[in-house]
């Protein structure tokens, strides 16, 4: 659809940034804290780039203060944030550690006081280290009863100050990793454990809705999903197909289970085919039903293409770029499903993801079509190595980037979509996971290089300024 004008976004639009736990806290051990499944996944060599940590990350948990300064000089109407599960319970259950409790109280009392709305990720990845080693995990139902336990004590500590919610973050990218590639803890490769795993994941999900729901929190719940919409190479009806495969097993599988509580048909037909399919227990399906989210996070940064991949012959599972050397990607697939190969109407960054902000407006426009629900975008942004010149950060490639996307969001909300915020990743710089500090979201840079050495300084880049205008216009002025 093309238009002459428009639509305005709304006065209240949440104009916001994005930020997770491990990855700019630091204080890994302090005040009652102990370890999750990160804080020793990154000691085993090799795990990450250059063995970078999270054990000082950009020193949020110390300098808080002086982040939410620069939120407020920026203008932001929300910050989105998690919150570690081990600094609340260090062992995943039992007593409530009152520091780490007061930690987040204080900074959420720090936003409002500064006209900042606080969004609260329950889980971005850092599973307490005592649950791996009690009871597997999320391998094991138990999770969901300690899952459901440690939110609740954050509702009943946050009701009335925070209003909005988002349950798990990227549930297909920490199973995924986690159990069928191995690059997540606990780094396993074991395909009938990533779905049983990922069950488990789901009716935690649903479990705490529906707990925020009877507690009647005065708010919105919602997760948090990374979507790669998927396209067809071409017309040809075998590509066609590869790409609605591709849609089918890596998005379908969880917004499906999220809005209607049911597994998608093909997929699970092709699970139990193959011996895959999780197994089920008593209840499972009736709650999974029975959970209805507020609203749907979503954390968008690319599209895939796909092709046609036979059974015999075709192209298997290929290493990511972790490196930052562009056109190092290989293509990957899954035989009988799809191979992934390059789109060559669009560029890639140096990591090789796909700049596609036409991609955000197909996003929403299926989301809205198949699911009827409003979004948040939770994550949007670009990583890119940035220089410090002079004092400054010149990063007029990620204006851009942020400003189409921005521009298809406005597209599709015109076509109907119905979006309530829009989060960019990230912040302030941090530490990119299995990428390190040298592949650098934030608006803030931050004196931190690749070797985990520098003073921590705060330095608005050019897009922090570019930000604060549109925010003051509303994008009135995209």
């Amino acid at each position: 659809m093309e238009h002459k004008q428009l639509t305005s976004f709304p006065k209240d639009f949440l104009w916001g940034s994005a930020s997770a736990a491990y990855q700019i806290e630091g204080a890994p051990f302090e005040d009652g804290k102990k370890a999750s499944v990160w804080d020793n996944f990154v000691r085993i060599p090799g795990k990450t780039f250059k063995g970078t940590n999270g054990d000082i990350a950009v020193d949020h948990y110390h300098r808080y203060k002086e982040d939410v300064a620069l939120m407020k000089e920026l203008g932001l109407k929300s910050y989105r944030f998690s919150v570690a599960w081990t600094r609340i319970l260090p062992d995943g259950r039992g007593e409530v550690n009152q520091a780490g409790l007061k930690f987040y109280e204080n900074l959420i009392d720090e936003l409002i006081a500064n006209g900042i709305e606080p969004i609260v990720t329950l889980y971005h990845w850092d599973l307490p280290q005592a649950l791996q080693d009690l009871y597997g995990g999320w391998e094991s139902r138990e999770v969901i009863a300690d899952f459901v336990n440690y939110s609740e004590v954050l509702f009943n500590a946050f009701k009335g100050k925070v209003k909005y919610w988002v349950s798990l973050n990227e549930q297909n990218v920490f199973t995924n990793q986690g159990w069928a590639i191995a690059t997540h803890p606990p780094g396993k490769k074991n395909m009938k454990l990533f779905y049983q795993v990922n069950h488990h994941a789901n009716l935690a999900n649903a479990a705490v809705i529906n707990k925020f729901h009877d507690m009647k929190m005065p708010g919105q719940i919602g997760p948090s999903f990374a979507y790669t919409p998927q396209y067809a190479k071409d017309s040809d009806p075998m590509n066609v197909l590869a790409a609605e495969n591709a849609e089918e097993m890596y998005s379908h599988f969880w917004m499906d289970v999220y809005m209607y509580g049911e597994y998608p048909i093909a997929a699970m037909a092709l699970l139990r085919e193959q011996g895959l399919a999780p197994e089920f227990a008593e209840g499972d399906a009736e709650l999974l039903k029975s959970a209805h989210p507020d609203f749907l996070g979503i954390n968008y940064y690319q599209t895939a293409t796909n092709a046609w991949n036979p059974i015999e012959g075709g192209v298997g599972a290929a290493g990511f770029n972790t490196t930052g050397k562009k056109g190092t990607t290989k293509e990957s697939g899954v035989p009988g499903l799809h191979k992934k190969i390059q789109n060559p109407f669009i560029e890639r960054t140096n990591w090789d993801w796909e700049i596609d902000p036409e991609g955000l407006r197909i996003a929403l426009r299926r989301i809205t079509s198949r699911y009827r629900i409003p979004v948040m975008i939770t994550e949007n942004g670009l990583g890119e190595y940035d220089k410090l010149e002079d004092g400054k950060i010149h990063d007029d490639y990620r204006i851009a980037y942020l400003e189409s996307h921005v521009k298809a969001i406005k597209e599709a909300m015109t076509d109907g979509a119905t979006v309530i915020g829009y989060h960019t990743w990230s912040y302030t710089d941090l530490l990119s996971w299995l990428n390190g500090y040298q592949k650098r979201y934030g608006f803030v840079y931050v004196d931190q290089d690749e070797t985990m050495e520098g003073s921590l300084k705060r330095i608005p880049k050019d897009s922090y300024y570019w930000y604060q205008k549109l925010i003051a216009t509303n994008a009135e002025e995209l």
